[in-house]
């Protein structure tokens, strides 16, 4: 499965805090601890691009920043998401160690929030690289070997997170036939609610402006997802660009945003906030500077009749 990072644990936590606050002379009543998490609200970024060089930037941006300031807003809501997804391109280039020792230290913050956070890979990830480093979090199906692919279930939707790495730095992704295979057998097995697929890479022309590098069995996916159709909504990166369309079978296409840089200078960096209804979410979009003109853009997704 992606890499399942789960919250700090409260007491180690609460330990922690308490000698924070001790030390500093405060009394326990101002100390303010996690919140409850909301199920509902789920927080969705990106192509990150960490390096394990904090000062490295890219396209005039840096990743280290952009992700903190994420991190920062994410933790500050009113309420905290009950889940966060990271949908690939973690690591800066070629998905060295350490920037996947970095990664883990910049999003401990959520961690300790209480956050459960879920990592997909992109075409700048190294699987061997991340799995060393996050070794004592990583499963992977018997029936997929060298892949990571996983069922998220929450309280509305079923999540089921793919993994469309062909090699390190090679720029169109594929899932495979098992991968597929896997998925049909996954999305039969879990009816009962509506089901989001994610995966870094998009299908072909399926992102405005951009044609090329997606999946290269993006069409035989396409089959499958409208030939089940309590699939309500794909979600992928990997263009640095944002869009929220919609096909003619009533499939919502969601491209995320880029947290890291942008590759056209009116597309926004940033990440985007569901908050899930039964019968559909609503998707805001949240840019890294809210100065853009397009931060808090909203859309109302309705899931297509079963």
């Amino acid at each position: 499965m992606p890499i399942y990072l789960p919250p700090l644990s409260r007491r180690r936590f609460f330990g922690r805090s308490l000698r924070a606050i001790a030390a500093l002379g405060i009394l326990p009543g101002c100390a303010t601890f996690r919140r409850e998490g909301n199920p509902q609200s789920i927080a969705l970024l990106s192509d990150i691009h960490i390096s394990g060089d904090p000062t490295r930037v890219a396209r005039g941006i840096n990743m280290t920043d952009h992700l903190k300031t994420v991190c920062a807003e994410v933790t500050s809501l009113p309420q905290r998401p009950g889940t966060v997804f990271i949908n690939g391109d973690l690591a800066f280039d070629d998905g060295q160690a350490a920037d996947y020792e970095a990664l883990l230290g910049l999003l401990r913050p959520l961690r300790e929030a209480g956050m459960p956070l879920h990592l997909n890979v992109g075409n700048h990830d190294n699987r061997e690289h991340f799995w060393g480093v996050c070794n004592q979090w990583k499963t992977v199906p018997a029936k997929l070997p060298g892949r990571q692919a996983t069922v998220v279930r929450l309280a509305d939707a079923n999540w089921f997170l793919l993994d469309s790495l062909i090699k390190t730095k090679t720029t169109p992704g594929q899932l495979g036939d098992a991968q597929r295979a896997w998925l049909a057998r996954a999305l039969d097995a879990n009816a009962e609610k509506p089901a989001i697929v994610m995966i870094h890479h998009q299908c072909g022309g399926l992102a405005p402006g951009n044609s090329s590098g997606g999946l290269e069995d993006g069409a035989e996916l396409l089959a499958l997802l409208r030939e089940h159709p309590h699939v309500k909504a794909y979600f992928f990166g990997h263009t640095h660009r944002w869009s929220v369309t919609q096909d003619e079978s009533g499939l919502h296409l969601v491209n995320l945003p880029a947290v890291a840089y942008v590759f056209s200078q009116e597309q926004p960096s940033g990440w985007a906030h569901a908050t899930m209804r039964k019968d559909g979410m609503r998707l805001e979009l949240r840019c890294v500077d809210h100065a853009h003109a397009q931060h808090g853009q909203a859309f109302n997704l309705n899931w297509r009749k079963a």
